[in-house]
């Protein structure tokens, strides 16, 4: 069964989708069996692929969580052999609408992912900026959540919020969810605060912060713009092993996670 992760943060411009791109790419050159699932009504996971809305004729994962296509008829190959794409249009703001009036509206998505779950060994799903119902459907899918932190002034805004949904999602939806880990990103290393927010991070959120630190990188912000994941546009980039370096901490987790 493949493990879900949700990169989730209800604050905009962390890096959220970069994240959701780019580990779940490193993941898949890394020949692991990984499917990105897009719930966030912008749609930057697939257009940060290659992907235009032209490409989903077959339909977006709107249709999936409102019954009228399966998750099957919607995933989509890319340009990485293990990596597939269930996609996103602002079409999925009116799910968060039309799910309110639905039986077992939270465990929507689940369902569907259960579907498919044995085909992968990595699913990642990039929600929204928002703790709506779109990511409370992922919150109550996934094992894990992963939460991409900017180092900037602010950074810890909403954090404790955020730490505070998990928990409750856990106590009364999915008792298997747990925070995997917080994620640094955007670290200038020039920039005084930068060092502050890691350290404080560090002090408030201890044995829960990955090693990896993802910088501030020309590359990183360019390849979206090219429709390919960094390890596509330029694999020799700071960034690029940034990401390749958290897919490998997320991957050597799985040994002490099936054993617990």
């Amino acid at each position: 069964m493949g493990r879900i992760l949700s990169i989730s943060n209800q604050k905009g411009g962390v890096g959220k989708t970069t994240t959701a791109i780019n580990l779940a790419a490193s993941l898949a050159s890394a020949e692991r069996r990984t499917l990105l699932v897009d719930i966030d009504p912008q749609g930057n996971a697939g257009s940060g692929l290659g992907f235009t809305t032209a490409d989903y004729e077959r339909g977006t994962i709107y249709d999936v969580l409102v019954g009228e296509k399966t998750l099957d008829e919607v995933i989509l190959d890319t340009d990485l052999r293990y990596l597939q794409l269930a996609p996103a249009t602002p079409d999925l703001t009116g799910a968060e609408i039309e799910l309110v009036s639905m039986e077992q509206r939270e465990q929507r998505l689940r369902q569907a992912l259960d579907s498919v779950r044995d085909r992968y060994d990595f699913i990642v799903i990039d929600c929204p900026p928002s703790l709506g119902l779109l990511t409370l459907n992922s919150l109550a899918a996934c094992d894990a959540v992963v939460v991409p932190l900017q180092c900037e002034y602010y950074a810890l805004e909403g954090l404790s919020h955020l730490v505070k949904t998990i928990g409750l999602v856990k106590q009364g939806i999915n008792p298997e969810l747990q925070l995997d880990g917080i994620l640094l990103t955007m670290f200038d290393a020039r920039v005084s605060i930068a060092h502050q927010v890691a350290d404080e991070v560090q002090k408030h959120f201890p044995n829960q912060v990955f090693r990896t630190i993802v910088p501030r990188n020309v590359r990183l912000s360019e390849c979206p713009s090219h429709g390919k994941p960094i390890l596509l546009y330029d694999i020799k980039s700071k960034g690029c092993e940034a990401y390749l370096s958290l897919a490998r901490e997320i991957m050597g987790r799985e040994p002490q996670r099936d054993v617990a």
